[in-house]
């Protein structure tokens, strides 16, 4: 069996007994990440700043692993709701702002429930 290194963002806990990520040989998959601010270990409100730590959660994810966006090659987005995916887009173009050289990605309608917070959410697997 090939050994898996978890990855984890710091200050980004979670009650669950699994990592954020785990990379195993170049493969790389995550568990939901969340919009939580690693500095406060809180969900803030607004879709905007959620998709903006979203993002950063992503790429701390990619550094861990030794890679870069570049290197996603497929994405998963459970949003609260899609109609604000707009707020999402702004930030899934600066990570990838190539339109010819984007990962795939699906993005789907999920109730997080109203204590969580979040609205937005994402898995992604990437090859590094």
């Amino acid at each position: 069996m090939a050994n898996r290194q978890e990855l984890e963002i710091a200050g980004v806990g979670h009650p669950q007994p699994f990592p954020h990520a785990v990379k195993i040989g170049n493969m790389v998959f995550t568990s939901g990440i969340d919009p939580i601010d690693p500095a406060t270990g809180k969900v803030p409100e607004g879709i905007e700043e959620q998709s903006r730590l979203l993002f950063q959660n992503i790429r701390t994810i990619l550094t861990q692993a030794g890679g870069s966006p570049a290197n996603i090659g497929q994405v998963t987005l459970y949003m609260q709701d899609p109609v604000q995916r707009q707020a999402v887009n702004k930030y899934w173009i600066e990570m990838f702002p190539n339109e010819h050289d984007r990962p795939a990605r699906k993005t789907l309608k999920f109730d997080f429930g109203a204590a969580s917070g979040i609205l937005v959410q994402a898995q992604f697997i990437a090859v590094v």
